[in-house]
């Protein structure tokens, strides 16, 4: 295959070779920094990583699912796996130079948050649809919005957000 054919990324979407390396790379980079903080807090976990819709994707897994350190890792609605997102994408951006749109999860907590988000988006969408009013949903960090959106979009509505940082919400429109 050559540099330029598309290969299927593991989770959907395709992307060139080149691009797949690239993310695979941004995934070691970030799957090292967690390691290292790991091994600082004394906290034991794994780390895997893969690529995602053109993301690298990195998650922190333990065998013990209902491991309490897994837990405050998360923090109170995501707060503190959001920040440890932000610090891993910064490691990256400091080791290849360029801006990383990097997923980081944690125990599942996003893939679980992704689950309800689709629910709370498919309620609000019967909603606008028997009404044919609008629909404003409670505020969301920018993971939560884009979740929204795109199971708005799927179901042929229109969204957009609305509102300043942290109250910053999605507003569903009929069609």
């Amino acid at each position: 295959m050559s540099e330029e054919e598309s290969v299927q990324t593991p989770r959907g979407g395709n992307t060139s070779s080149e691009t797949v390396k690239r993310l695979e790379e941004e995934g070691e980079i970030a799957a090292d920094y967690l390691e290292e903080l790991l091994d600082i807090a004394d906290l034991d976990g794994d780390i895997d990583i893969d690529v995602d819709h053109g993301r690298a994707a990195v998650e922190i897994v333990s065998e013990d699912s209902g491991d309490r350190w897994l837990r405050r890792l998360v923090g109170t609605e995501g707060e503190v796996l959001d920040a440890l997102q932000e610090l891993t994408r910064l490691a990256v951006q400091a080791k290849t130079g360029e801006r990383s749109r990097l997923m980081l999860d944690i125990a599942s907590y996003r893939r679980n948050r992704k689950v309800e988000l689709t629910d709370i988006a498919n309620e609000a969408i019967a909603k606008v649809r028997a009404s044919g009013d609008r629909s404003s949903l409670a505020a969301m960090n920018p993971f939560e919005r884009k979740v929204v959106h795109d199971v708005v979009a799927a179901a042929g509505l229109v969204s957009d957000s609305e509102g300043v940082e942290p109250n910053r919400h999605v507003v569903i429109h009929p069609a």
